[in-house]
């Protein structure tokens, strides 16, 4: 694997995880005030949640050496 593939993998690993993290904060927060008053439970089980999804892309991801992902391959 190049550099250039693997500083790709972390590109896309850094963007999953940042709109996973902010989706599950997003959603944890709206679940707390309209549902839980105001218990923070809900945000950290939403954040705890966007991360791990991302942790498993991520960890897939940078384990597979032989997957095209549809914007690589068109640029080649």
């Amino acid at each position: 694997m190049s550099e250039k593939d693997l500083g790709q993998k972390w590109d896309r690993c850094l963007a999953d995880s940042a709109i996973k993290f902010g989706t599950g904060l997003g959603l944890g927060i709206v679940f707390s005030v309209v549902f839980f008053k105001r218990r923070t439970w809900p945000i950290v089980f939403g954040s705890g949640l966007g991360l791990g999804m991302a942790y498993s892309n991520c960890q897939n991801d940078l384990r597979s050496h032989y997957v095209l992902h549809s914007k690589v391959a068109k640029e080649q």
